[in-house]
């Protein structure tokens, strides 16, 4: 079996918690499996996570890329700033 990478995408809350803890439960059941988590509320000058979430096209917390593809489940677009706009103004 070839040897997946498995990249978790989080901010460190309790949500993207449980999300590693269950990638890393998978893991487990597949010992070829490498699971790398970003934090991505650690800033820094060389922030790999940060290039990574721009790479894969991250738009929110937690996200999961496996072997440099950002998985299905994960692709949503984030917040809809023109939504949130409408409903708060009231310009429906």
């Amino acid at each position: 079996m070839a040897k997946k990478r498995v990249e978790v995408f989080t901010s460190d809350c309790f949500i993207c918690d449980a999300t590693v803890n269950h990638v890393k439960n998978l893991a487990q059941y597949s010992p070829e499996s490498e699971v790398v988590v970003y934090n991505l509320n650690k800033r820094g000058e060389a922030n790999e996570g940060e290039d990574k979430a721009k790479e894969y096209g991250v738009q929110s917390v937690p996200a999961v890329a496996i072997d440099g593809k950002l998985m299905d489940c994960c692709k949503n677009n984030g917040v809809d700033f023109n939504s949130l706009e409408a409903e708060i103004l009231g310009h429906r």
